[in-house]
């Protein structure tokens, strides 16, 4: 099941958005969508996606005269002692947001200290979270959050994962051979998002999209009951295209 790769990754689209709102910042009274563009040398099909983007977020706010300022997001962001708490709801709206558009629950999960860690989820009565039949630690050659996590890994850390967490056969369609899951890992492209097609378990489809912030290995992920298979590809594609946001909260 191929999809198509998103023109601009979440972590480029992130990098170039870090640039954007240091351009603004730097000017507090305002400054024009054509200053933004000299001073951080984006394309200006770049900045139409980004500028809306961040104005959604509240990361930006525009005057009536055309110039951007600092939005009550990142002004918040910068608050001090309130920063932790306010990046942490930020970071929650952003995936309640995601779980909304998407119509899916949404996964972040980070590789921490070698293991597979699902640190965040939003779910909801229509958008159920899969079931953890077997610990997500030891079923990332099965799952699609831990395929993505394992794509970011150099050879060695991968082995190592697996030398401690066995590619056991979860259902019929489990990749067990150890070689023949590095190979679909080294052809995995980084700009589209790894699947899960009832590998984890039977009845379950899942998609996740590398969210790497400096030396942080992490991924945003979804899940849809087999029934809705048929969305896997619009909603694998949306969560990759509205990641930015994630990963920008994680990188502010």
């Amino acid at each position: 099941m191929a999809l198509k790769p998103e023109p601009t990754a979440p972590l480029h689209s992130a990098q170039y958005a870090l640039r954007v709102l240091e351009a603004v910042a730097r000017r507090p009274s305002g400054v024009t969508e054509s200053r933004i563009a000299r001073e951080t040398a984006l394309p200006t099909a770049h900045l139409a996606r980004l500028l809306p983007m961040l104005r959604r977020e509240g990361y930006l706010e525009r005057l009536a005269d055309g110039a951007y300022v600092v939005g009550d997001s990142l002004a918040l962001l910068g608050s001090g002692n309130d920063r932790t708490h306010a990046l942490r709801h930020r970071l929650r709206q952003s995936l309640s947001e995601l779980r909304d558009s998407v119509g899916a629950a949404i996964y972040l999960s980070r590789y921490i200290d070698g293991e597979v860690r699902i640190t965040e989820c939003a779910d909801g009565p229509g958008t159920p979270k899969v079931h953890e039949w077997v610990d997500f630690r030891s079923a990332a050659h099965a799952s699609a959050v831990g395929k993505c996590l394992l794509t970011q890994l150099d050879h060695d850390d991968r082995r190592d994962h697996l030398a401690r967490h066995k590619t056991a056969r979860l259902t019929s369609r489990t990749i067990t051979d150890e070689k023949a899951l590095f190979r679909r890992l080294d052809a995995q492209p980084a700009t589209v998002p790894v699947l899960d097609l009832q590998e984890y378990a039977v009845g379950t489809v899942c998609a996740a999209v590398p969210i790497t912030a400096g030396r942080s290995v992490g991924c945003l992920a979804l899940s849809l009951p087999l029934s809705d298979a048929h969305r896997l590809r619009h909603a694998a594609d949306t969560l990759n295209r509205r990641a930015t946001p994630v990963l920008l909260s994680m990188a502010l």
